[in-house]
């Protein structure tokens, strides 16, 4: 029987509710935006970062209030829709180390605004590298300062003016800790000799472009599983981009007009009338009703689409085919990728970091779809390179794959 009374406890969490200078003013006008600039100067160390977004409710990705912190400037937060750009305030960061939690969320609609990381530091993805399980802020923040952050208005629309202070007070206490968690964290890196991984893992975010635009981008509707045949899909296609349009206009997120399901019901139903259209639920909406003019023309053109101008029933593959098709197309590389990913497994658990930041699975499945002939670690080694895995990830992992290509 444990004695759980001679088991050292930590102290509760401390509830963090204010912010320790309280809830600045949100700069919004060319006055406010100079006395920024000055603080910004007159500050000293790394920035922590956030930005907030109105995802599922705007088109677009922007950023609706970026909130900035670094010893000696106190906290910031600047609303980038009053201005044209914010390069002014990227110059005067110029030298400077940005800490951001899950960086690749932020950095594209910061770069949008003029804002890129000279270097960077993502407390994230150093926690994922540190093999910790659970890398959300708050549990960081709990976890390793002793500190719990309410998450109330993750979620919310960012793009409401006026902005509730309930809201900036959450948003302020996004940075309030980035500093001291990028301290903490930097000491773990050192601790478990991987300070040199995240370097690189950093340096690779920082000098990431926007990502590139998906092929097909309607296939991701929700319920097209449900769709059969090349008509259908056309269906859904044309509902799909007139949807998109409509929302681009309007920059409203494309759910908040009609829902993918409905898409997938008319794609299925081909109503030819209103009356059909608005048995569809999705299509009662008020956008969904007021414009049932645009969703019948999109299903006029699929139905009157040459079999040629259809879409093919399977995605075009650029690559591998899906994973679960490999045995019924290639059964040795089937077995091959079950000793590949078998490899990774073990190595990555052997450095305590989970396998994907080890290396990412798609280059993985790549090699091990098509290896180099003759096959050699060098080679494996190039191929990996060609697919974009860092150094660090290949001094690790080239050889242990080559050996698992080698059964074959």
């Amino acid at each position: 029987m444990s004695e759980d009374h001679d088991v050292p406890s930590s102290p509760p969490p401390v509830l963090l509710t204010e912010p320790r200078e309280g809830v600045p003013d949100v700069v919004a006008d060319d006055p406010g935006m100079s006395r920024v600039l000055d603080a910004l100067s007159d500050g000293a160390g790394p920035v922590a970062i956030d930005a907030e977004r109105a995802s599922g409710f705007r088109y677009l990705p922007r950023a609706y209030l970026i909130q900035l912190r670094r010893q000696g400037s106190g906290t910031i937060m600047i609303d980038p829709t009053r201005f044209d750009d914010l390069h002014e305030v990227n110059r005067r960061l110029a030298d400077t180390e940005w800490i951001l939690h899950a960086a690749s969320q932020d950095l594209p609609c910061l770069a949008d605004v003029g804002m890129r990381p000279p270097q960077l530091f993502d407390t994230e993805l150093a926690a994922r590298l540190c093999g910790m399980e659970r890398v959300g802020l708050a549990a960081l923040t709990e976890r390793l300062l002793g500190y719990s952050l309410e998450k109330h208005h993750s979620a919310a629309d960012w793009s409401t003016r006026p902005l509730p202070q309930d809201w900036l007070k959450y948003a302020a206490l996004d940075v309030e800790l980035l500093i001291d968690l990028r301290d903490r964290l930097a000491e773990e890196l050192q601790e478990q000799g991987k300070q040199d991984w995240a370097a690189e893992e950093f340096a690779a975010l920082a000098a990431s472009g926007p990502p590139a635009p998906r092929k097909e981008p309607w296939r991701r509707t929700s319920g097209i599983h449900r769709v059969r045949g090349a008509r259908a899909l056309g269906r859904v296609r044309e509902l799909w981009m007139a949807r998109d349009e409509l929302a681009r206009d309007m920059d409203k997120a494309p759910s908040k007009i009609v829902p993918d399901q409905a898409i997938a019901d008319a794609a299925i139903s081909d109503p030819a009338d209103v009356g059909a259209l608005l048995k569809i639920p999705g299509f009662q909406r008020r956008h969904g009703r007021a414009n049932s003019a645009r969703w019948l023309d999109a299903l006029a053109r699929a139905r009157q689409a040459r079999s040629s101008d259809l879409p093919t029933v399977s995605p075009p593959q650029d690559g591998p085919p899906a994973t679960h098709r490999w045995a019924s197309r290639d059964p040795i590389a089937a077995a091959r990728l079950k000793r590949t990913r078998q490899a990774v497994s073990e190595l990555a658990e052997q450095h305590q970091l989970p396998a994907e930041n080890l290396i990412a699975p798609a280059a993985v499945r790549a090699l091990t779809w098509q290896p180099p002939t003759p096959l050699s670690q060098e080679l494996v080694a190039e191929a990996l390179t060609a697919s974009g895995v860092r150094d660090w990830q290949i001094k690790i992992t080239s050889g242990a794959l080559t050996e698992a290509l080698a059964d074959d």
